[in-house]
């Protein structure tokens, strides 16, 4: 893991995808940093202008809601999302647990805009493979049998149904599992808590995916993209305002057994890791969209990202292929400065 000197140049940004570059702040407008776990990963929080009280009170709001957010939303500890998957596995209906009600309702829409390439209805798949787990070993890799026999059921978000507070499912083959949104919705639930507060000028990070409000002392927010290829910067990007930048990538949850690599980014259509994509950056205004948009166009892959990213609104799309080439948009073209030279560079119509 990367480290930082607080007051210094780099904003280091735990584990995987994107690695953040920042310019020195002031001593008018210090910088203040802080690290938190949730959700699997550190959580790192930046905030810029403000004076030491109301950081940490920013920082301890944080915390007691990543905490709140983490036991809510896992999805093999038990909390709310087990329990609703209990019900569901039992054919009975239940009272939607406020601390779920607002995800799954998003995440419904997010995986109808996708094309159902973003699904929290498939965790029977993600747990077969070994990937509702802590602490993940090689193992060998699911039977075709066992595959077949869940995509027979066709699990999705789809068949869980929303009638005023109750949550009914119609196929017991469904398992929520919010695994590739919920980190997403978490950050802009701290995001808006980091308004409410005042504060005009922060970063939060999760293990590398992050929304950024403001600016860096009057800088912008600089971030490195990842390269998938070997783990060093692949691009740099700035970032004003308010806007998030999330990343799906075959490096960050994998195992190898047999000589060959498998991920955790699962196609619903095939029942086993996704093909031919490396790595997806998104930029987006939302971080939740932004997260599942980046899971869904992984899956999409070079052939499917540009119809997919259209239909989920997402206008810069960076997707490196696993044979070394680079496919983005215009507008993301524009705001990339390469740190690498890809195989090939594909540039695609505008979204």
């Amino acid at each position: 893991m990367r480290t930082l000197a607080k007051r210094h140049y780099w904003l280091s940004l735990s584990i995987a995808a994107l690695l953040l570059l920042s310019g020195a702040c002031s001593r008018e407008l210090p910088s203040q940093y802080f690290r938190m776990l949730a959700f699997g990963t550190i959580m790192e929080l930046e905030v810029i202008g403000v004076d030491p009280q109301t950081a940490q009170k920013a920082h301890q709001a944080l915390q007691h809601d990543f905490d709140l957010m983490h036991k809510a939303w896992h999805a093999w500890e038990p909390g709310p999302v087990g329990r609703i998957n209990q019900y569901i596995r039992e054919g009975k209906p239940l009272a939607a647990p406020p601390s779920v009600l607002p995800l799954l309702r998003l995440s419904r829409d997010l995986a109808e805009k996708s094309d159902h390439l973003f699904d929290p209805g498939i965790g029977k798949l993600i747990a077969l493979w070994g990937f509702q787990s802590s602490e993940l070993k090689p193992h060998a890799p699911p039977e075709k049998e066992a595959i077949e026999a869940i995509l027979e059921q066709h699990p999705s978000i789809q068949d869980v149904h929303l009638d005023g507070m109750h949550i009914t499912c119609d196929n017991p083959a469904v398992q929520l599992d919010f695994g590739a949104v919920g980190k997403g919705y978490g950050v802009d639930r701290a995001i808006e808590r980091l308004k409410e507060m005042g504060i005009g000028n922060a970063i939060v990070n999760a293990g590398g995916d992050l929304r950024a409000i403001g600016s860096r002392a009057g800088n912008p927010w600089r971030i490195a993209i990842r390269d998938p290829d070997g783990g060093g910067i692949f691009a740099l990007l700035s970032v004003t305002g308010d806007e998030s930048v999330f990343t799906s990538g075959n490096y960050e949850r994998n195992f190898s057994w047999g000589g060959k690599l498998y991920h955790h980014i699962i196609d619903p259509r095939t029942g086993y890791p996704a093909k031919d994509s490396a790595s997806v950056t998104v930029i987006h205004s939302d971080a939740a969209t932004a997260d599942a948009a980046a899971t869904a166009l992984f899956v999409a892959g070079p052939k499917d990202w540009h119809r997919i990213a259209k239909q989920m609104g997402i206008k810069y799309v960076l997707l490196i292929d696993t044979e070394g080439r680079a496919y983005m948009n215009p507008a993301m073209r524009e705001r990339l400065k390469l740190q690498k030279t890809p195989r090939e560079i594909i540039i695609s119509d505008p979204l």
